[in-house]
């Protein structure tokens, strides 16, 4: 059945594929991004040519974030499914990032997502459903060297879809989370950097580890043909085909290794929030979601 879709960060490679997937799969889409202009007028005028709605929104703004919220409601003609899709990536030694270039990243990934929430849910609840899509990150679950600012507001993204989970659940909104390895893009090549540089010479060494241990990896993307963004826009576009209620709440998309610990780790913890739910009489919150 079509859908009416807002997803966030369409200007990257997660959210401009993934919209043309579900724009070609049938469903009413609408992408948001900083600007259609400039740097994005390519893949703006693509995604136009599909037949996706754009919207431009600054999710690090509120007025922007309820302004577009409200453009893409009318656009739509409602709204059906909220993909949080956008998202800013760091790395560096973790002692070199400064409280602001912190907040730089949450300020994206988390409170971005907060932002955006508050605007689309009293539409949600009012209409008694709706589905809530969060693009998280392997690495949300699993803290790894030079990645911990970008992990940690993962983390406290995930925080926020368990709490999201629960509480909307008794308003017919069902909450689902996909969680990529690291993929060949050009987010990769936008992460931000620690803004402190005075501290490198104490590390001697280990100062020059993270650029390193960062171009190891992307040759090892790049050699990986499974670990395509491709794979991330498949992921979203087959959750939202399975039936309302039915959907798993954690989704892995990872073809380095990561993929298959990781899910057993979010089973562990399925289990584990089933049964202290079920020791507080609160069981029934978890039942839009078949894990």
């Amino acid at each position: 059945m079509s859908k009416k879709i807002l997803i966030t960060g369409a200007s990257g490679a997660f959210g401009s594929l993934a919209a043309k997937a579900l724009i070609t799969n049938g469903h009413s889409v609408v992408g948001t991004m900083r600007s259609v202009g400039a740097k994005n007028e390519t893949i703006a005028r693509s995604l136009q040519d599909l037949g996706v709605h754009l919207v431009e929104m600054d999710v690090t703004d509120e007025n922007s974030v309820n302004q577009g919220t409200e453009k893409a409601i009318e656009l739509l003609g409602g709204l059906d499914v909220v993909i949080n899709n956008a998202g800013i990536g760091a790395m560096g030694i973790q002692e070199f990032a400064t409280a602001d270039d912190m907040k730089t990243i949450f300020d994206v990934n988390v409170f971005g997502v907060q932002r955006l929430m508050r605007a689309v849910l009293p539409h949600l609840r009012s209409q008694g459903q709706g589905t809530i899509m969060h693009i998280s990150s392997c690495i949300g679950r699993l803290a790894m060297p030079f990645y911990g600012t970008y992990s940690a507001s993962k983390w406290a993204l995930e925080a926020l879809a368990e709490s999201y989970r629960a509480e909307l659940s008794a308003f017919g909104i069902e909450s689902c989370i996909v969680e990529p390895g690291g993929m060949p893009t050009s987010f990769l090549d936008a992460m931000l950097r620690p803004s402190d540089k005075s501290r490198e010479a104490s590390y001697g060494e280990m100062s020059q580890a993270p650029e390193a241990s960062f171009a190891g990896f992307h040759q090892a993307l790049l050699a990986n043909p499974l670990q395509r963004p491709e794979k991330v826009a498949e992921a979203i576009s087959d959750l939202l085909d399975l039936p309302f209620g039915e959907k798993p709440f954690r989704t892995t998309v990872d073809y380095m290794g990561m993929g298959e610990p990781v899910t057993e780790y979010n089973n562990m913890l399925h289990g584990i929030t089933r049964g202290l739910y079920g020791n507080f009489g609160m069981e029934g919150m978890l039942g839009l979601n078949k894990d």
